[in-house]
């Protein structure tokens, strides 16, 4: 790709399309240029469902999962286990999960994980509704799928602690899953094992 700069809205468009994570320039150009070759149909199509996502997707009222509706597919599930709460830090996480087909129980995801450093206390997570979740009676296992790493095993040791007098097994994925990588590149082998071997926290 040359230096030059194109004017207008192709150059605006492929501005745009660099800021998505794993595009550069040369990608940016080809789908820009994809873009405007593109049936006009086909291309709106694609700008609609962005809008979509960003008029229309908001968190999930009970778990925080992304959703369309008040609440997401899975907490509408009235075959899934509500005694089981498997406890993850992103929607891409719960993903990989409902991959395995391991998962009969819901989700509550927390928006991220502790970290001091980066300025991400537990206030701003969803611990406070995952503990409301817990204490409502009904839930009899809850399972921390944060990711193995520093700040994902900090995060399952402060839920753990809220947790601890409340008589609720608590269990921690095993680690078939490395630590300090992350669920979301997990395979499914990875995963049926973690899950399979989680234990008492």
């Amino acid at each position: 790709m040359s230096d030059t700069q194109l004017t207008g809205p192709l150059q605006r468009l492929m501005d745009e399309l660099k800021k998505l994570p794993g595009v550069g320039a040369r990608s940016a150009e080809r789908i820009a240029f994809h873009l405007l070759k593109a049936n006009r149909d086909d291309a709106l199509a694609l700008a609609r469902s962005v809008t979509a996502v960003k008029d229309e997707i908001r968190p999930c009222s009970r778990c925080y999962n992304i959703a369309d509706q008040e609440l997401c597919h899975i907490c509408r599930d009235g075959r899934r286990d509500q005694g089981q709460i498997i406890v993850v830090e992103q929607p891409k996480d719960l993903l990989s999960l409902e991959a395995t087909g391991l998962v009969a129980g819901v989700y509550h995801v927390l928006m991220g994980h502790i970290a001091p450093l980066d300025g991400v206390e537990p206030s701003d997570l969803t611990i406070d509704a995952l503990v409301k979740r817990v204490k409502s009676g009904e839930v009899r296992e809850v399972v921390l799928a944060t990711n193995p790493t520093v700040e994902g095993d900090a995060t399952a040791l402060h839920i753990t602690s809220l947790l601890a007098d409340m008589n609720v097994p608590v269990t921690r994925l095993a680690r078939g899953i490395a630590p300090g990588s992350q669920i979301e590149f997990a395979n499914r082998s990875m995963l049926e094992e973690a899950f399979r071997g989680r234990r008492g926290v």
